[in-house]
């Protein structure tokens, strides 16, 4: 008795080996039928025996390729036809794209035993790939999946090449980068003029490496800026050429014994390096790492990871390096350069050489950053080996494109039931940055075949992103309050449609009343929500100029306590001038240029100043990074931070700095205060959730914003309302900072264009009105 199926299979089923999958399926269990590849995944009509079926789909399952990422499969019973064998169709074409595309992945272990191979044919050749790695995302002008619409299309293969393309059992069928020695692109090395250095590119480069050059090395998503991390002076050197003074710089080992020698590897650490996205990682530095200090200066951490591409696997194999650099080709705060003669034309005076070749890079994509907070994998920064896959979302939304904030932009748009997050862009204050803004938004826009119904963005009406999205025409725009997104994310990511109890933590975001916000607990959800607490406004003397001078908070938290400690405390302030003491204190004092913030990233700032830490920062949260990083795992006491109670509760931090100047009398260690000062602030902020969970009745609480990268705060905070028996939601697939804020941006605005509303069996949630009730009945409760 003979049986047929159609199965509609969704999400990253193209170009991971998927229909090869199929037929050795079909094949084994002597099915008939075909397997093609459509503009929604892959259709496959099987035929056979209902024992012999029932067995082939248990399998397609269970034996799927290591990077397909199956979101939905379908079956359905159709007639039989007469027919023999099982084939794989052409593509299907002409309708519009509803596929989704794997990201770049890492050089699979069968690639790389084949370039190391003395006797194979790829032998050396730093563009191996097959259908289990290699790039995707970055060499891809749209969908279906082919290698016509790759930047690969220029390169016709060799009659060898062609034969594994063409072969089903073979693990290179339809790897669409497909190449060899003979067919495929090539490395070139250029001197800094641009002039072709003559001999082999990777033995030179890695004796200019071994002499202390700067070299551009031109990647998957774009050029490396590389040097031997064990030279110091090279390390100086590409710090003071590219004009990035203490930020860390990335470090790049041949394998897990490499990491081993440079940091402490705790539980998560080991996959996530061996990944197949191979992200950057930040661990703990070892304390007797022969590292210069000139890497990460004053950081205890260090961002490692693992070769991903087969030329950096033939840099360690044959150089023997302990460790190489491997940081952005640009100057700070640009983008990353992907084209040779951009290359040379941006990097020039920077790099000493220049290996390029000529496989063009479609889209721009910087390597992605994870760390490991209480067993969990975070991302500070999505990119490649995770853009494009998408956030499920469990319901279809309208077509939204979310332009995102100004800092680590990323961009997002909804399609159906996906979200899809853009690659890390970076902060949107220059002409290069706004112009990779756009590429973003047109590449996806191009790739998925889409256009917009609604564009949200950001309240901050000096925000890039939020002047280009009210320049477009034909599109409505939709205005979203930063917090707001930051937790909007963190449900959509967790699939939360009720209710939830917000703490948003960050650094800086337009709040409604006109100051700035950073401080928040708000109770919310995709429709609207109510501020219920925050911290005590406090002068921003000076706007920005506060952020790059730490001391700025500090002195305005001392206004803020009173005369009596800030008498006390002036002292610790200095390696600050006495005459800029008195002008910051005067202007706190008369409101002059200093914006009111309720930011608890401006708080740790003040913190670091005033324990003698740090005045100045280069980069964004320097401070507050060697703040936490003087925790370590001790447990500490907390300071205590009264909570006052108006038309919202209100976190005092006056007490809070008369403590830590009482500490610094008495000679309290830094470790210690730093330890206090986290304590009571997790502390104070688990006593609102707690209180508003209580007169709620809300049971889920997000926890989002850039200082939620603070394993300490995010450990601390989470285990305490969990101790209270609260549910807590982070964020793991998309950053927790402002890289992720255009996915909440996006499903506020697509429910703001959607008639149904969520409801609760308790409670109605869903428009301003009834979040001002809630905020009345906290109102009425006492702390």
């Amino acid at each position: 008795m003979q049986t047929r199926k159609r199965i509609s299979v969704t999400g990253i089923v193209q170009g991971v080996g998927y229909r090869p999958h199929v037929f050795r399926l079909a094949q084994r269990h002597r099915l008939s039928g075909t397997v093609r590849n459509t503009l929604s995944g892959v259709e496959i009509e099987v035929q056979g025996a209902d024992s012999a079926l029932e067995r082939f789909q248990m399998e397609l399952e269970a034996e799927a390729p290591p990077l397909a990422k199956v979101i939905s499969f379908s079956t359905e019973d159709i007639p039989c036809l007469s027919e023999s064998g099982f084939t794989i169709l052409t593509s299907e074409s002409g309708k519009p794209a509803n596929t989704l595309v794997s990201p770049d992945i890492a050089t699979c272990p069968d690639c790389l035993h084949e370039l190391l191979d003395t006797s194979n044919r790829r032998f050396g050749y730093p563009f191996i790939n097959c259908t289990n790695c290699g790039p995707r995302f970055t060499i891809l002008r749209q969908i279906p999946y082919e290698r016509v619409n790759t930047s690969m299309h220029v390169f016709q293969m060799c009659p060898a090449c062609q034969m594994e393309y063409d072969d089903p059992l073979n693990r290179r069928f339809h790897a669409q980068p497909n190449a060899c020695w003979e067919c495929g692109p090539q490395f070139t090395l250029l001197d800094e003029r641009g002039d072709i250095v003559e001999g082999d590119p990777v033995a030179s480069v890695i004796k200019a490496l071994k002499d202390g050059c700067i070299v551009a090395i031109k990647g998957l998503g774009g050029f490396h800026l590389s040097v031997d991390a064990m030279n110091e002076k090279a390390v100086i050197k590409l710090r003071q050429r590219k004009h990035r003074w203490e930020k860390p710089l990335a470090v790049m080992t041949a394998d897990m014994s490499g990491v081993q020698d440079l940091c402490i590897v705790r539980d998560g650490d080991h996959e996530l390096l061996e990944s197949p996205q191979r992200p950057i990682v930040l661990m703990c530095k070892r304390t007797d790492t022969c590292l210069p200090d000139a890497i990460a200066p004053g950081n205890p951490e260090l961002g490692v990871f693992l070769p991903y591409t087969p030329l950096q696997h033939l840099l360690f194999a044959r150089g023997d390096f302990a460790a190489l650099v491997m940081t952005s080709a640009n100057l700070t705060e640009e983008p990353i350069c992907i084209d040779n003669d951009e290359a040379l034309q941006r990097l020039q005076g920077i790099a000493d050489f220049f290996l390029v070749h000529n496989r063009d890079i479609l889209l721009r994509c910087d390597d992605s950053v994870q760390r490991s907070i209480d067993g969990l994998a975070v991302v500070l920064r999505r990119s490649r080996g995770f853009v494009p896959v998408p956030v499920s979302l469990g319901c279809e939304l309208p077509a939204v494109l979310a332009v995102g904030g100004e800092l680590k932009n990323a961009v997002c748009i909804t399609k159906g039931e996906h979200a899809f997050l853009g690659q890390h862009i970076g902060d949107i204050q220059n002409l290069s940055s706004y112009n990779f803004f756009e590429e973003s938004i047109a590449s996806l826009e191009a790739i998925l075949e889409w256009k917009p119904q609604l564009i949200a963005h950001d309240l901050h009406p000096a925000y890039l992103s939020t002047q280009w999205a009210l320049k477009q025409e034909g599109v409505q725009t939709i205005g979203v309050q930063h917090h707001h997104a930051h937790i909007a994310s963190c449900m959509a990511e967790n699939r939360l449609e009720q209710p939830v109890i917000g703490v948003a933590l960050d650094g800086t975001g337009y709040g409604v009343d006109g100051h700035i916000w950073g401080g928040e607990v708000i109770v919310a959800d995709f429709h609207s929500f109510s501020r219920v607490g925050h911290l005590e406004y406090v002068p921003m003397p000076g706007g920005e100029q506060a952020i790059r001078e730490p001391w700025r908070m500090a002195l305005a938290h001392l206004v803020q306590a009173g005369s009596s400690c800030m008498s006390d405390g002036l002292k610790y302030l200095n390696s600050v001038p006495r005459t800029h003491l008195e002008l910051i204190q005067k202007m706190t004092l008369q409101r002059t240029c200093s914006p009111l913030t309720s930011s608890c990233g401006r708080l740790f700032d003040g913190v670091t100043a005033l324990i003698g830490l740090r005045s100045r920062v280069s980069f964004e949260a320097q401070a507050a990074i060697e703040l936490e990083a003087l925790c370590g795992d001790r447990e500490y006491d907390a300071y205590e931070v009264p909570i006052r109670k108006g038309d919202t509760f209100e976190i005092q931090t006056g007490p809070l700095f008369e403590q830590i100047v009482q500490d610094l009398k008495r000679g309290v260690s830094q470790e210690v205060i730093s330890g206090r000062f986290h304590q009571g602030v997790i502390a104070a902020f688990a006593e609102i959730v707690q209180q508003t969970a209580i007169a709620t009745g809300i049971q889920d609480i997000c926890l989002s914003g850039g200082c939620f990268l603070n394993s300490h705060l995010t450990r601390g905070l989470s285990r305490l309302l969990r101790s209270q028996g609260l549910r807590v939601h982070i964020q793991t697939q998309v950053p927790c900072g402002d890289g992720g804020l255009s996915l909440g941006q996006a499903v506020i605005a697509a429910h703001s264009g959607m008639k149904e509303a969520f409801q609760d069996s308790n409670l109605t949630f869903c428009d301003s009105r009834h979040i001002e009730k809630v905020a009345t009945h906290l109102m009425l409760e006492s702390i």
